[in-house]
């Protein structure tokens, strides 16, 4: 009597690696942990166990997640039915963590597919197999975690001793023998942004100059290009490169600051002086806020995260006030909260005269209340507020709220147009520039830059003015009041008005 043919049970092997070293050999890690698999499904031969011959091989990628390539692949085979059985060297090399590993046995339970680890013959097929695969998954989670706290412990102790331990190298050093040393030609630029911040006391001031002297960021030879560097300054590089205390010779490590190894590029007294400048500016700004009607501009959000922006129109002299969530501004209504938008002065008086209560006290002034708020989120029937006392003491509480119908007279105040001179001088030298490369003045915007002494990426970004709607202009000249300032406009701005205007939030 002919011997039934075992039923056909398709193998796939699935391999890991955790880091790059000794990839490059002719025979690694992965190939040694397939050749065990398709040994070990050999000597299955006879119960049809066949190898699948894809590959499942995930080099240099972590098993405390799922986030790897191959796995995702195998996981849509599973999916698809191609696959009966997964084999792997070790169970460690499928997964390190016990929650990623209960999701994935319950994938294959659901679809009746085993899992098999060759050094450590178990199928979770069966209740023990589980129960033992869950036993020694524990191990490997807390071996894990084990080796994390070792970097982690080691890292801090480095730092705490001064030591570099990598990162992102600061301009004006590199990095010898694991260890940071000054770049004598950097250094100079790095002394020179400061004394440059010390003497104008604007971060865009610095950065303009920068920009006209050709400066840019460090470069470095990363692998991604918006890691390579050799770019303009803008303000938040400038403004990290003027606080980092990288420069007094420190290394930091949990928020704190350590004597380090290496040189300092500036010293104490310089740095320290930039640091109160920064202060003062920081001061200046949160008064300049309050004196612009918007006090709370960066501190109100609605209910779904979105910051609501200041804005206000202006009727016959009169201007009505507002806050509006960016979501609405931005063109995505659907992401907006519950509440779009408020009127400024009835929001601004529930959340000053709220705190007042919560803190005993109504005879503070409704802009020392708003100074003391750092966040307040609006929503439909309240408003929770986190606010922080005089004495440094948090305080976060809700307040009753409803907010007005749109249609109710707000509170309204007079305005005197105020022309923005950046704004204007900027408008009319692009004017001015469109007509001198029109008439053949300049030949190219590189010749016309040299002359004007910017950098052609400044003189292009500068002409898109020249472009801007009729209406928008006259706006600009007359001094009626915008919802968008020099800095606030694209800088690759569409040619289509009514583009334009969208993207100046006019429309």
């Amino acid at each position: 009597m002919a011997t039934k043919e075992p039923k056909t049970i398709r193998c796939a092997i699935y391999t890991r690696k955790s880091t790059e070293h000794g990839l490059d050999l002719e025979f690694n890690s992965l190939d040694a942990q397939r050749e065990a698999c398709e040994a070990y499904i050999k000597s299955q031969a006879s119960q049809g166990w066949q190898v699948v011959r894809k590959h499942y091989d995930d080099p240099a990628y972590s098993g405390g997640n799922l986030d790897r390539p191959a796995l995702k692949d195998l996981l849509a085979d599973v999916e698809a039915g191609s696959v009966n059985v997964i084999v792997v060297y070790k169970i460690d090399r499928l997964t390190r963590s016990l929650a990623d590993f209960a999701k994935l046995v319950e994938t294959f339970d659901a679809r009746s597919i085993s899992f098999v680890a060759v050094t450590q013959q178990f199928n979770t097929t069966s209740s023990m197999g589980r129960l033992t695969l869950n036993v020694l998954l524990s191990f490997a989670q807390f071996e894990r975690e084990l080796s994390s706290e070792r970097v982690r412990d080691k890292v801090a102790a480095s730092r705490r001793k001064g030591k570099w331990t990598g990162g992102t190298i600061p301009l004006g050093y590199d990095v010898k023998d694991k260890k940071l040393v000054i770049n004598a030609k950097e250094a100079e630029i790095v002394k020179a942004i400061f004394k440059l911040f010390l003497d104008h006391r604007s971060f865009n001031a610095v950065a303009t100059e920068l920009n006209r002297r050709k400066i840019v960021s460090k470069r470095r030879d990363a692998k991604e290009a918006k890691y390579q560097g050799g770019i303009p300054f803008t303000y938040g590089p400038l403004a990290h490169l003027l606080k980092n205390r990288i420069y007094l010779g420190e290394t930091s490590h949990g928020g704190k600051w350590y004597d380090g190894e290496h040189e300092a590029v500036i010293d104490r007294r310089t740095f320290e002086a930039a640091q109160k400048t920064i202060a003062e500016n920081q001061t200046a700004h949160r008064t300049k806020q309050m004196a612009s009607g918007a006090p709370l501009q960066g501190k109100l959000f609605d209910d779904r995260g979105n910051l609501m922006r200041p804005n206000f129109s202006v009727k016959k002299g009169v201007r009505y006030r507002f806050y509006v969530s960016s979501a609405v501004l931005r063109g995505r209504k659907g992401n907006a909260g519950s509440v779009v938008r408020v009127a400024a002065h009835d929001v601004e008086e529930t959340i000053a005269s709220a705190l007042r209560g919560r803190l005993k006290a109504p005879e503070i002034p409704l802009e020392d209340a708003l100074t003391q708020i750092e966040r307040a989120v609006v929503k439909t029937d309240c408003i929770t507020i986190a606010a922080k006392r005089d004495d440094g003491v948090a305080v976060a509480f809700d307040t009753p709220w409803r907010s007005p119908a749109l249609n109710a007279p707000p509170q309204v105040e007079l305005v005197t147009p105020a022309v923005d001179q950046k704004l204007l001088q900027a408008l009319v030298r692009a004017h001015a520039w469109i007509q001198q490369l029109g008439d053949g003045t300049f030949a190219s915007v590189e010749d016309l830059a040299k002359v004007a002494d910017y950098h052609p990426k400044v003189v292009r970004q500068n002409l898109r003015l020249a472009f801007l709607p009729p209406e928008v202009t006259a706006r600009i000249v007359t001094g009626e009041p915008l919802p968008f300032t020099l800095a606030a406009i694209p800088k690759q701005l569409p040619l289509d008005w009514a583009e334009q205007r969208r993207a100046l939030r006019l429309s």
